[in-house]
């Protein structure tokens, strides 16, 4: 099951790109409330989108990031039915990467 979802808008000659990620973004530091015991780290460390396979972001995330995180830009120069990609890699070697054409929803 994809642990991203895109949203494209277009706006004029700009488009609105909206990613919610599914993921835990563990820092390490909580506890378990019944046991007691450290909830292992586990967080997303890289973060690429791209358009039309050319990288536009490319992140370095850490544990500062909240759960289940959510980014949002406007890109410019996009148009209908390009393809918006992002994919995600996580400090214990988990992935995910999902396609998108803009106008539509991924």
């Amino acid at each position: 099951m994809p642990t991203i979802k895109i949203r494209t808008k277009p706006d004029g000659d700009k488009t609105l790109v909206r990613i919610l990620i599914d993921h835990p973004m563990e820092t390490g530091r909580r506890k378990d409330e019944q046991t007691g015991q450290a909830v292992p780290a586990h967080y997303i460390t890289g973060l690429k989108v791209e358009h039309n396979g050319q990288p536009i972001v490319t992140g370095l995330l850490s544990t500062a990031v909240s759960r289940n995180p959510y980014f949002a830009f406007r890109l410019e120069q996009a148009r209908p039915g390009d393809a918006i990609r992002v994919s995600w890699i996580d400090n214990l070697g988990g992935r995910d990467s999902v396609e998108a054409k803009v106008g539509g929803e991924g």
